[in-house]
């Protein structure tokens, strides 16, 4: 498997997940430790506990909505979160995922095709998402060449770090 490919078990979630259940407001100033202990804790109170390092998000459309808090896409990347598959995703979810170094992708049908629990395997490169167990494949948008060299250095801090030779 190359750095493009991860495999994990998914975490299923519905439609319109904002940055309020990701990053609820009263934590907003807490450190990340404490932060990541409430992740989608309205909707899901087992989640932050129970997620493990590898484990991915399959949602529906406009994942992360709402507000522009970086600290959503941070949560999940601290909680472990491998990548987020979902219909759709918030512009600035997206932007502020891949500034932090969490993998997302947009996959059309991944809602539907996948439940808690099952094993997936995602391919950034080409957009491939593939439920293990049955072989069903469907086809997400690949992320730019660029947008993938972000994520592997760890996000964009990285990469300026690395451009200025810190």
């Amino acid at each position: 498997m190359d750095d493009n490919t991860m495999q994990g078990k998914v975490w299923r979630f519905d439609h319109d997940i904002s940055t309020d259940v990701l990053s609820p407001g009263q934590y907003a100033v807490d450190p990340v430790e404490v932060r990541k202990l409430h992740v989608l804790e309205s909707v899901n109170p087992e989640f932050a506990g129970s997620v493990k390092p590898g484990d991915m998000i399959v949602a529906g459309r406009n994942f992360g909505c709402g507000s522009s808090r970086e600290t959503a896409p941070e949560n999940l990347k601290a909680l472990g979160v491998a990548c987020v598959v979902a219909e759709s995703l918030a512009r600035i979810f997206m932007r502020n995922a891949v500034a932090v170094g969490l993998p997302v992708l947009v996959c059309p049908g991944v809602h539907e095709a996948f439940a808690d629990g099952d094993d997936i395997e995602v391919d950034l490169a080409s957009g491939r998402v593939v439920k293990t167990a049955d072989g069903t494949a469907l086809q997400g948008d690949s992320l730019p060449e660029e947008m993938r060299r972000i994520l592997a250095a760890g996000g964009i801090l990285a990469v300026l770090r690395e451009q200025s030779g810190r």
